[in-house]
């Protein structure tokens, strides 16, 4: 199977895209990559016909057959390449892992975007269920190296593309995540050494630019 035989859908700011970057990196899985250049203003013919219900990215088309939304992406690429695996062997400690990875995409990007979406109390109030969602997230870490244990795994993977953009969630919500959530900013760093990871993820000061360019766009500047 050529790299051909698997193309992603990316958008280059997008977390949920890192996340099957990520992932497929991990697997050692060569893939093709088409950027969607203007997804605030248009996407391409592919996008729609490919993800007709959400039209979003991510977008992994595996011989020309799509799958969509990241998590349900990545433990695609689990199934379709189990080595190395993402997953623990116990079921009960997968199960843990798909309810955290599951917690994440409820909470991390609304919660953060709540921040740089408001104004005043607004902000106030968004910032701390900003930092009670991490705190929960310490909590699941414990005092693990990474959520699955001594191994990045799945809900690593879930989680560490979402960190680029907490500049931008400190600068309008005037706090630190090192400062708020110390385990969590210790686990972003081991994160960030892999090689998968330190490769994918975006510059945080991009992302703030991107960030100060959507509060423009919503009026908030």
């Amino acid at each position: 199977m050529g790299k051909e035989d698997v193309l992603l859908l990316d958008f280059w700011v997008s977390p949920f895209c890192q996340r099957v970057k990520i992932a497929l990196a991990e697997k050692g899985v060569a893939y093709e990559t088409q950027e969607e250049k203007n997804l605030l203003g248009g996407k391409s013919d592919l996008l729609l016909k490919s993800n007709p219900i959400y039209q979003k990215v991510p977008v992994l088309l595996f011989k020309g057959k799509p799958i969509v939304e990241s998590t349900n992406i990545v433990y695609f690429i689990e199934e379709n390449w189990p080595s190395p695996p993402l997953l623990p062997s116990c079921s009960y400690e997968r199960s843990r892992a798909r309810f955290w990875a599951d917690f994440i995409d409820k909470r991390i990007f609304e919660d953060g975007g709540k921040i740089w979406r408001s104004k005043g109390d607004e902000t106030e109030d968004a910032k701390k269920e900003f930092i009670d969602t991490l705190k929960k997230l310490e909590g699941a870490l414990g005092e693990k190296d990474y959520f699955g244990g001594e191994n990045f795994g799945l809900v690593d993977i879930i989680a560490i593309p979402m960190t680029p953009w907490f500049l931008a969630y400190e600068k309008y919500g005037n706090f630190k995540v090192e400062e708020e959530a110390p385990k969590f900013s210790a686990w972003i760093k081991r994160c960030m050494v892999r090689e998968t990871v330190a490769k994918t993820l975006p510059n945080p000061e991009k992302v703030l630019d991107f960030v100060a360019m959507l509060r423009k766009m919503h009026g908030l500047e």
